[in-house]
């Protein structure tokens, strides 16, 4: 091992010393009880609350994934599915959050999704409860698969060590730490970790530009990529069998601009959907400590993703301009490593290691996140509240929980074995079952008074089926069946939730008064 790469080492375990050291704080306020371990005692403040949601929403793929999708096809993949993002953030944040905090608390004080669906609508038998927990388990699996993958990807270009290994390592690291601290501790080092990667990706954005000559020269150099810097077409690199780009005298090449059509623009944008079904983001609208600090929460949660999402595709144009050949960015799965080489390239080890440690946070405060609501979603939902119809001893819940955290790790582990998987595509199919599962869900239980139970389990049931069916049986025909699986599914979910809720029996009182108590039309 080199003595760059020994610095570089060394500056990324020192950071995962301080995220340990802070785990080891909450630590024994964690273990107090089941809703200090998974929603933190409703304590959050405004600053944690929005970088938090931000940083274990975006996870490594914000830095690799994102980087590698604009160095491999260009702007308008990575362009669109940014601004649909953006867009979802800021408004996810000023029509939701108020009225979950609110609702989630007159509603039986849920401290999960499930606990809040279910209780939503008064169940008894608990159906909701099992069908949400269930869609989050196999979700969240995929999501922590794409964190594994990160780890993977991460130490072995770093180190030139084993995938596979290193995956295993990263692995184990966040499974130690999600046991140690729970959401309060995942909430805290977020914060931290938001901080890192904002820094890190503004960095080599900064650096980057320079070393290029500007921006100007940034897109002077990839001018001439068919479709490379079009909002309206994509570039097609062209590969030989085994998926590697082939290089003709010196210079990548490139087939004829695809073709970036209205409906593609609009299933790219709808990206943005997602966010109102990621359990991940709405537990911090539900911990938040006050209502009323969910504006600058807002403005900061929206400010963060802006800056982020902006630097994180043009330093994948920026790679394309400074490394348009290099052998390490060959494949589609290869150029999510855009911003790892651009940062050995650009900075001193020492600093290079920080940066790194970007990533390295990126990934923590996701795959903590994904594990610890997944393994409540058994632990609370089924294990709790159906097997156990209530009645289960809060230490055994918690150790449950434990169980279920390490056979989803080592599920996402077997998802993640194969080393040309690509984050992006991963995090694209979690990221929509989240949203056709739960976003329309949620959206009509806050603000449709007639949705019932039936329209409930209906609409969840057909979302998260048709993200399944979409992509893999309709989206391979091509065409117009190739768009983004989220946003065919979304609409689905909501016309079987409106027509099953019309055509079955009305809310009961109960519930309609808890939906005006939500909505502040009654006390």
């Amino acid at each position: 091992m080199s003595g760059d790469t020994i610095k570089i080492l060394c500056a990324m375990i020192g950071y995962m010393l301080i995220v340990i050291c802070i785990g080891l704080y909450f630590a024994k306020r964690a273990q107090a009880n089941s809703e200090n371990y998974f929603l933190g005692g409703r304590s959050l403040g405004p600053w944690v609350a929005a970088m938090s949601a931000e940083a274990s929403d975006m996870s490594g793929w914000l830095l690799m994934g994102l980087p590698g999708v604009a160095y491999w096809c260009g702007i308008a993949d990575a362009a669109w599915t940014a601004i649909g993002l953006a867009v979802g953030t800021y408004v996810n944040w000023l029509i939701v959050a108020k009225r979950l905090r609110r609702y989630s608390a007159v509603s039986g004080d849920a401290i999960t999704v499930p606990d809040f669906l279910s209780n939503r609508f008064h169940e008894k038998n608990k159906v909701i409860l099992g069908i949400s927990a269930l869609f989050i388990l196999v979700f969240f699996t995929v999501y922590a698969s794409s964190c594994f993958v990160t780890c993977g990807k991460l130490f072995s270009t770093l180190f030139g060590a084993s995938y596979h290994s290193m995956m295993i390592a990263g692995a184990v690291f966040v499974v130690v730490y999600t046991f140690i601290g729970g959401f309060l501790a995942e909430s805290a080092s977020d914060f931290m970790q938001a901080v890192v990667m904002v820094i890190a990706l503004l960095t080599i954005l900064i650096l980057g530009t320079s070393a290029a000559g500007g921006l100007g020269a940034v897109f002077d150099n990839v001018r001439d990529i068919p479709g490379f810097l079009t909002f309206i077409g994509i570039a097609t690199p062209q590969t030989d069998a085994s998926g590697v780009q082939q290089v003709v005298n010196g210079a990548a090449q490139f087939g004829e601009a695809g073709k970036y059509g209205l409906l593609t623009i609009i299933s790219t944008l709808s990206w943005g959907l997602g966010y109102f079904g990621v359990p991940q983001v709405l537990l911090r609208f539900m911990a938040i400590r006050k209502e009323e600090e969910l504006t600058k929460s807002r403005r900061i949660a929206t400010v963060w993703c802006v800056i982020s999402l902006f630097a994180a595709v043009t330093i994948g144009v920026i790679g394309r301009a400074l490394l348009p050949t290099e052998p390490a960015l060959a494949t589609a799965s290869d150029a999510e490593n855009v911003f790892i080489i651009l940062s050995q390239n650009l900075l001193p080890a020492v600093l290079a290691g920080v940066i790194m440690a970007g990533i390295l946070a990126a990934t923590i405060s996701s795959s903590d996140s994904y594990l610890l609501i997944a393994a409540s979603a058994f632990s609370k939902n089924i294990y709790e509240g159906i097997l156990k119809k209530g009645k289960a001893d809060d230490k055994k819940v918690m150790n449950v929980s434990r169980i279920v955290l390490l056979l989803i790790a080592l599920i996402g582990l077997v998802i993640a074995w194969d080393e040309d998987s690509v984050i992006f595509t991963l995090v694209s199919f979690a990221w929509a079952g989240f949203g056709a599962t739960f976003g329309p869900v949620m959206l009509f239980s806050l603000f449709w008074k007639r949705i019932n139970r039936q329209g409930a389990i209906a609409g969840m049931l057909a979302g998260g089926i048709s993200v399944f069916v979409w992509k893999n049986l309709l989206s391979p025909m091509g065409g117009v069946w190739g768009i983004y699986e989220l946003f065919p599914a979304f609409v689905i979910s909501c016309i079987f939730i409106v027509v099953v809720s019309l055509c079955t029996k009305e809310p009961d009182k109960e519930i309609v008064k808890e939906f005006e108590m939500a909505a502040g039309k009654t006390k």
